[in-house]
């Protein structure tokens, strides 16, 4: 009985320092200067303190570079979307803050940005080949599909370096979500709008990012 008592506070023990390895970081000199832009850290972390002032989100390399604490949106109020459409951007994930994968990517649909109850579709990979789609409705978190490994999605090389080309295209009464060309979702509008799901595919598009990430985003744009 000591014996497994022992390894249960073993695993408890380990389970807390793993928690507090992978913490939202603060970045120093934190803030959004890209013009035009703004963000804002998932709903629920403000009451932790925190905001999108920990992490950092500039202009770099004809494109826009994030030092991420926490996770959160970044959008240009400019940047909407409405009918058949297909917004796309180029993702490099220039090196791993923590010993496991966060993801990155595309929202559509967004509207509420600003408030505590935002409305938003986002499809993000994952620099180990998987791949995900999940929103926000009414600033409550909607699970779309799982999380899962996808063949398209490029897996980091050993110094943790990988770029992934990540896209939507709304036709008709379809969203489907692209990585590296391939589409690894496929959604019926019936399914993914209406009460407690996104409120309308229409709206602003932008960058969907985890925590402790380190990104440079290219190419975003709307066809």
């Amino acid at each position: 009985m000591r014996l497994i008592q022992a390894s249960v506070v073993a695993v408890a023990l380990a389970a807390c320092t793993v928690s507090a390895q992978d913490a939202d970081r603060k970045v120093a000199g934190g803030g959004i200067t890209a013009k035009g832009w703004q963000g804002k850290i998932d709903p629920g972390k403000q009451n932790e303190g925190k905001s999108v002032n920990d992490s950092k989100f500039m202009e770099m390399g004809g494109g826009l570079h994030m030092q991420v604490g926490p996770a959160a949106v970044y959008w240009n109020p400019a940047n909407t979307a409405k009918g058949d459409y297909m917004v796309k951007a180029t993702f490099k994930e220039t090196k791993v803050a923590s010993d496991h994968p966060h993801p990155y990517g595309l929202f559509i649909g967004g509207s509420k940005l600003d408030t505590d109850t935002p409305s938003l579709l986002y499809c993000v990979a994952y620099g180990n080949g998987d791949a995900l789609v999940r929103g926000f409705s009414e600033g409550k978190v909607v699970q779309v599909s799982k999380r899962a490994p996808n063949p398209a999605v490029h897996k980091a090389a050993a110094d943790g370096g990988v770029t992934q080309e990540i896209a939507w295209s709304v036709k008709g009464d379809k969203a489907e979500c692209m990585v590296n060309g391939t589409v690894v979702a496929s959604l019926p509008k019936a399914d993914i709008t209406g009460p407690g799901k996104l409120e309308s595919t229409d709206g602003i598009y932008g960058i969907r990012v985890s925590h402790n990430l380190d990104v440079l985003v290219t190419g975003l744009e709307k066809k």
